[in-house]
């Protein structure tokens, strides 16, 4: 708010005001408010300056700014707390269902891996060895790896 205090004009004239000029009166003044430096500026706050706006625009135009402020942050609040619940749904779904599922692949990967090589190991041994070596000869058919329980 601003506060408005009457002063009475003394016979000396003091140079550091900036209201004052040679020719002041309380009737006429040559000099306007929007001349005064900014030392009156300082004095008063941002907040200050934001309430005293207050007074300028009427109440129905800030009845209606408030409720329009007042749904959108709500629907803002709103929004995000779908959005933060839906992110929590995919997160968990995909720690309990993704991750074990992902293991259990890699697993089976590394079995199928350990069985080519397995298979290869074999197949290299009987092209080395005698044909009245111990392994059987090539045109048997080979056993198939191991397969582990439950597969």
């Amino acid at each position: 708010m601003v506060k408005v205090e009457i002063v009475e004009e003394k016979e000396q004239h003091d140079s550091r005001s900036p209201y004052s000029s040679p020719a002041s009166s309380r009737t006429s003044s040559s000099v306007s408010l929007s001349s005064v430096g900014s030392e009156l500026d300082a004095e008063e706050s941002f907040y200050e300056r934001i309430v005293a706006l207050a007074d300028i625009i009427p109440p129905t135009t800030r009845q209606s700014i408030s409720s329009r402020l007042g749904k959108t942050a709500g629907f803002i609040k709103g929004t995000g707390k779908v959005v933060g619940n839906l992110v929590w749904i995919v997160t968990t779904s995909a720690l309990l269902v993704g991750l074990p599922l992902a293991l259990v692949l890699e697993d089976e990967a590394k079995i199928v891996q350990q069985e080519k090589e397995m298979l290869a190991q074999q197949q290299g041994a009987q092209m080395l060895a005698p044909p009245g070596s111990m392994y059987p000869p090539s045109n048997q058919p080979l056993q198939k790896g191991v397969t582990p329980p439950g597969f």
